[in-house]
């Protein structure tokens, strides 16, 4: 299990390949394989036959997972893609802050 830096949910810039400078909303996380598949980047078709749920068929289009490496968290205080700290809290629990700003993503 690799340890991700971004959560499902978070706007994230892309870093580089065929997307570099997009962002998106990560849609998934994938811990066991350090992928994320993030809203419309790494679009993939895929030809579908006819079936009861979509009597159409035809090609459909879908976001591909891409390597968490290649992607950076965008702080939502000064919109900046940026790398994240850890810092534990007195509760115990772990909190995200922007490399940049220092204030929290969380």
């Amino acid at each position: 299990m690799a340890k991700i830096h971004v959560k499902r949910g978070d706007t994230v810039a892309i870093l580089s390949g065929d997307s570099r400078g997009k962002k998106g909303k990560v849609l998934e996380v994938r811990p066991g394989t350090g992928k994320v598949i993030v809203e419309g980047v790494n679009m993939q078709k895929r030809h579908t036959r006819p079936t009861q749920t979509n009597p159409q068929g035809g090609i459909i289009e879908k976001p591909g997972p891409i390597d968490a490496s290649n992607v950076a968290v965008v702080c939502p205080s000064c919109k900046n893609a940026t790398r994240v700290s850890r810092e534990r809290q007195a509760n115990g629990k772990l909190e995200r802050h922007c490399k940049k700003c220092g204030k929290s993503i969380d």
